[in-house]
């Protein structure tokens, strides 16, 4: 059986909160930045002084799910309570059930956090630019409504399966975070001389962006590896390969084992970077977005330059000094070519490869392991609702 969701829950707009009028404690408010697919993200809070008549209009509770209505649409997350107080801000909806006896939450939220509704709410859509949804098109969506038996079930099922996702997901930050406390017992901390080899740059211990390589004929094959192709987690995906006469202008030119570091945001906020490897010919080709940072032999390792760039403090560094208009901003090359560092013996640098590689092998088998899930948990949402 389909029932609207309209006649199953309360669907709430919210309000124009003025960003100039944000202040650093009161009221959260909660933005369509926070929330994201599955989860609500607030690392950098905004909070408001309303009086209680304008907050109780707009008042979130603890299990509130709320939906994107701007840009990414289609987004939903439950709100926990460590976030309230909090306020519900425009372009955000929110859903509550009217009758928990005919609609379980966990069911509810397991059929909006489905592919299906979010590609659903971007048909729906309109704008160029950026895409909107109206909640008067939310009121009229059919979810598939079973019995409270069957939804408990199905939503144990699902619920059991991202649990299982969020621990291989920990598994890999943890071993993340392992390599990164290796790297500060044997190196020190990032713009420290902590083992007394004195302060250099990163521009000093690598060489930034090379220029093209030369002397290759136009009908050899080389690695084309877009933006899309590298991921959060290091990997690189160098399956597509065309002449070097398609690639020879317009493009980033890389190397194997250069390093390869994502300058637009999002990507460079999301941690996109990755050590070159399996081109074809040992020649890459890929967006204009990313800075390469290629070894220098006898003085830096690919992987201790890699790492470097994936500490967090290296990453809000290059934030505060990006640069550019529209909305688009980038890491200028000067951000890399003056960075502090100090310079550790290429034969520590090498010692600490063979720890990133070890720690690579446990999260290869971890990433199999998440990759089986994730393929499992789409299945069983495609079964259930479309």
């Amino acid at each position: 059986m389909m029932a609207r969701l309209g006649d199953l829950c309360d669907i709430l707009n919210g309000y124009a909160f003025k960003s100039e009028q944000y202040v650093d404690s009161g009221i959260r408010i909660i933005r369509i930045a926070n929330v994201q697919k599955g989860y609500i993200e607030d690392s950098t809070p905004v909070f408001y002084q309303i009086n209680n008549d304008e907050y109780k209009k707009y008042e979130l509770y603890a299990g509130d799910l709320l939906i994107s209505l701007t840009g990414n649409v289609g987004r939903v997350a439950l709100l926990q309570k460590e976030f309230l107080p909090a306020a519900l801000n425009q372009r955000v909806a929110c859903l509550r059930i009217k009758d928990e006896s005919v609609l379980n939450k966990s069911f509810l939220f397991s059929a909006l956090d489905s592919d299906y509704f979010e590609n659903k709410c971007i048909e729906s859509s309109k704008g160029v630019a950026q895409k909107n949804m109206s909640t008067e098109w939310l009121k009229e969506y059919d979810i598939p409504l079973f019995s409270m038996k069957e939804q408990l079930e199905i939503s144990h099922e699902i619920e059991t399966i991202n649990n299982l996702i969020s621990l291989r997901k920990q598994q890999l930050s943890k071993l993340d975070e392992l390599v990164k406390s290796r790297f500060i017992e044997m190196f020190g901390r990032l713009g420290h001389d902590d083992k007394g080899w004195g302060l250099t740059t990163l521009g000093q211990s690598c060489e930034l962006n090379p220029k093209r390589p030369k002397g290759i004929a136009d009908d050899v094959y080389v690695s084309f590896v877009p933006m899309p192709a590298v991921s959060e987690k290091g990997h690189m995906d160098c399956s597509t390969i065309k002449p070097y006469s398609e690639v020879k202008k317009g493009f980033t030119y890389f190397e194997e084992n250069d390093v390869l570091f994502a300058k637009i945001t999002p990507c460079m906020e999301n941690g996109k970077g990755a050590i070159a490897k399996g081109l074809s010919n040992g020649i890459g080709a890929g967006s204009t977005e990313f800075h390469v940072l290629r070894p220098i032999a006898g003085r830096s390792n690919p992987y201790w330059l890699y790492i470097i760039t994936m500490f967090d403090e290296f990453r809000t560094g290059a934030r505060k000094v990006m640069t550019g208009t529209g909305g688009q901003l980038r890491v200028p090359i000067s951000y890399l070519s003056d960075y502090p560092i100090a310079l550790p013996p290429i034969g520590l640098q090498d010692r600490f490869e063979s720890i990133v590689k070890q720690s690579d092998k446990s999260k290869f088998e971890i990433q199999k392991s998440l990759e089986k899930l994730e393929t499992l948990k789409k299945a069983l949402m495609q079964k259930y609702f479309g």
